[in-house]
């Protein structure tokens, strides 16, 4: 599908929040340290009420990104074509500079799921995710970016790196990525695996965004670390090293803050997004010294 015509608008690259609605208005009363708002798409697929009115004050200031969580790029079956044009309809509504979505899948035949589950990397499964990203990249007349996922096993059918894998699908499809690096940081520790390697494969060139959230941090029935891409709490040391890793690499690149349950106050959010921009500052005049 790289044949057609995508919108490709890109994120300003500043980090950026989760919007919360509870945060509203004290984003409102003054201009905020931040380069651009993130939204679920499942959340503004009524037609009016509070939730838009709120989103289009954001937009008329602020860069948008909209990220999808319903999709289910990774399923089984066909992809559900009414949930897509509803997608379609928050997009042509918002024009936001980035629209994401995970390589997972979450739902089955009717049953919907809360999670957002693996799927192995197979040539099966490879081709079924390039069909459904050239589909939704073909209705939304968009580049999406497609997120890595938070894993806590290894499927013994897959016959591809995950790296490899997103490698392969950005090479058929023409999509970009979305690095999260929490999301690193909680695979490579419950398979055991190092992520510093996992990010020197990471096909770093196509990165449209870069996610940063927190997890908790419990341990398995062998005593084994086991941690969870919880959403709910400031982001961990290490990811943060991990973070600063990619952009010396890279160089700045979007960075979102995610903080999506025991949502804390404005100022702590803000905070937290402040602490990201300071490493992208730093990757900028890192580089304009070079």
């Amino acid at each position: 599908m790289r044949h057609q015509t995508l919108n490709i608008a890109a994120l300003p690259a500043r980090a950026g929040v989760s919007f919360k609605p509870e945060h509203f208005e004290a984003i409102a009363a003054a201009p905020q340290p931040v380069g651009f708002f993130e939204v679920h798409a499942e959340n503004y697929m009524g037609a009016g009420g509070v939730p838009h009115a709120q989103l289009a004050r954001l937009r008329a200031d602020y860069a948008l990104s909209i990220h999808g969580v319903g999709l289910s790029i990774g399923g089984r079956q066909p992809l559900d074509r009414d949930h897509l044009e509803r997608v379609r309809v928050v997009c042509a509504r918002y024009e936001p500079e980035s629209f994401s979505e995970h390589l997972a899948w979450s739902s089955h035949e009717t049953t919907f799921y809360n999670d957002l589950l693996p799927l192995p990397y197979t040539d099966e499964t490879l081709t079924r995710v390039v069909e459904h990203i050239d589909l939704v990249q073909s209705v939304l007349k968009r580049r999406m970016l497609l997120e890595n996922p938070a894993t806590y096993l290894d499927f013994a059918e897959s016959t591809h790196a995950e790296t490899d894998f997103l490698s392969e699908i950005v090479a058929r499809t023409g999509c970009g990525l979305l690095l999260d690096v929490n999301n690193v940081h909680v695979a490579c520790t419950n398979r055991n695996a190092d992520p510093a390697a996992y990010l020197a494969a990471f096909p770093l060139a196509h990165v449209g965004e870069i996610h940063l959230g927190g997890h908790a941090v419990d341990v398995d029935e062998a005593g084994a670390p086991l941690l969870i891409d919880a959403h709910d709490r400031a982001v961990a040391d290490p990811v943060w090293a991990l973070y600063a890793a990619v952009i010396e690499r890279a160089g700045a690149v979007p960075t979102l803050i995610e903080w999506d349950n025991d949502v804390p106050s404005w100022p702590v959010l803000a905070a937290e997004a402040e602490a990201a921009e300071a490493v992208l500052a730093a990757a900028r005049r890192g580089r304009q010294a070079a």
